[in-house]
């Protein structure tokens, strides 16, 4: 028996699916719902189409763009969380990291010797 060909979605409107992509705020699901689809579909359609993974990977650049504004927008305000955020992540090279402290106190030449001295 031949394998048949799924017609359902012959047509594929790609800028269509990226304006609903991008007005859902990237949010997969909700996507797929208002194109009347399930989330499996916009994935898989997004690996069998290049060049509509590509217009959403556009989309998603475009709202990490505009959260950098306004993150940008709120260190300018004075906003300390916001400054905070923003050394953490992007100031990692001038030492802007949390450090967590181990304090260890088993000696692991101690324990080695112990099991030499019982062998």
């Amino acid at each position: 028996m031949e394998k048949q060909e799924d017609n359902r979605y012959k047509y594929i409107d790609f800028k269509k699916i990226c304006e609903v992509y991008q007005k859902k705020l990237c949010n997969k699901t909700s996507t797929a719902l208002a194109l009347g689809v399930g989330r499996n579909t916009v994935e898989a359609w997004r690996k069998k189409y290049p060049e509509l993974d590509e217009m959403m990977n556009d989309v998603e650049e475009s709202l990490i763009d505009f959260s950098e504004t306004k993150l940008m927008e709120k260190i300018n305000e004075g906003d300390l969380t916001a400054i905070i955020f923003h050394l953490k992540t992007k100031g990692r090279k001038r030492g802007y990291v949390e450090r967590v402290e181990q304090e260890v106190s088993v000696n692991p030449f101690e324990e080695l010797l112990k099991s030499v001295d019982n062998d």
